[in-house]
């Protein structure tokens, strides 16, 4: 049945091409896709989902179209624009699949885009288990963010006991992976430990620059 509707949706796709003007470029990508390139039908996806193509919804849609045939086909590539399109787009149960498949091979957007949505609860039951599972994966990807987010996450127990020595971990994290929040949110947090006296507030306000 699932193929079915992807043969379906593939020739609505192709056949909507001739009322959509496009490149010779991307006609030339679109023949090879026809001949078995899964390369182009990737090419093809790209160009018409992003810049000022992705403006319009009919090459937008026409492009999903071909990233989906690529994916099929067996480009992970494209089965993870794929994922990002469908979150971008607020699409979450769409992007899901994708990017539980794209965690799973290190994919540091898919992994952080799995914690927002079990945060936010984003079309999924809401879970900080969930999140703190994926951002602490983001994390170790080098997601300076998705280190901030775990440290918040131990700051406030969310789904787990408060522990500032996590918290301060993680600011850590970030820190080292380029997060100015993360280098002053560990320096005040290892000041205190120390016993160093709290800069003033224009201090403070100084160091974030």
């Amino acid at each position: 049945m699932n193929k079915m509707k992807l043969i379906f949706g593939l020739c609505v796709g192709l056949l909507s091409l001739h009322a959509i003007e496009l490149p010779q470029e991307i006609n030339k990508q679109i023949e090879d896709c026809k001949n078995g390139h899964t390369l182009s039908c990737m090419d093809v996806g790209v160009a018409l989902t992003t810049g000022e193509n992705a403006e319009d919804q009919e090459k937008k849609d026409l492009g999903l179209e071909y990233m989906r045939r690529a994916c099929s086909y067996g480009e992970t590539k494209a089965c993870d624009l794929l994922g990002e399109n469908y979150f971008k787009d607020k699409h979450f149960l769409a992007a899901k699949p994708y990017f539980e498949s794209a965690c799973e091979r290190n994919i540091v957007t898919a992994c952080t885009g799995l914690g927002t949505m079990y945060r936010d609860g984003n079309d999924v039951k809401q879970d900080d288990i969930l999140s703190r599972k994926y951002y602490e994966k983001a994390c170790t990807l080098g997601d300076k963010d998705a280190c901030i987010n775990v440290a918040i996450i131990y700051r406030g127990g969310f789904g787990v006991a408060k522990d500032r020595v996590q918290e301060k971990k993680y600011y850590k994290k970030a820190c080292d992976a380029g997060s100015k929040v993360g280098c002053s949110s560990f320096t005040r947090m290892d000041n205190k430990d120390k016993g160093i006296e709290e800069p003033g507030l224009w201090e403070q306000f100084k160091s974030l620059f």
